[in-house]
């Protein structure tokens, strides 16, 4: 890869998403650290590398998506379905901030950070 596709911060730079992505990740098990997580997103997305402003975008998203997601799941439970949005949004959840991270962990900027989907 070219230097240009790298992380063009020094390596330190990157500790700040990297925690924030532990953050969404260890809120399935303890949920109040995901707003930690989106706290911190907010208040470092404005950088000069344009790999690290996927990844803040990429965690934002992952958020407020992940949000309505579950305010969805959670208004079909009422009819039976909503369950199994509950449990995709899991899922979703946890591959998109393990995939984050494993950009992360490569140097390699998050192809579409606003995506609905993996």
């Amino acid at each position: 890869m070219s230097n240009a596709t790298q992380l063009s911060t020094h390596p330190g730079a990157a500790g700040n998403a990297r925690l924030i992505y532990i953050l969404y990740l260890s809120a399935v098990v303890v949920g109040m650290t995901v707003l930690i997580g989106v706290i911190m997103a907010y208040v470092s997305r404005q950088t000069d590398d344009p790999i690290l402003d996927s990844h803040y975008r990429n965690q934002i998203n992952i958020f407020w998506k992940g949000l309505l997601y579950i305010l969805i799941g959670l208004v079909l439970s009422i009819v039976g379905i909503g369950i199994i949005i509950l449990i995709a949004t899991l899922v979703w959840y946890i591959a998109r901030s393990a995939k984050g991270l494993q950009s992360l962990a490569k140097g390699e900027a998050i192809a579409k950070p606003g995506s609905w989907f993996f």
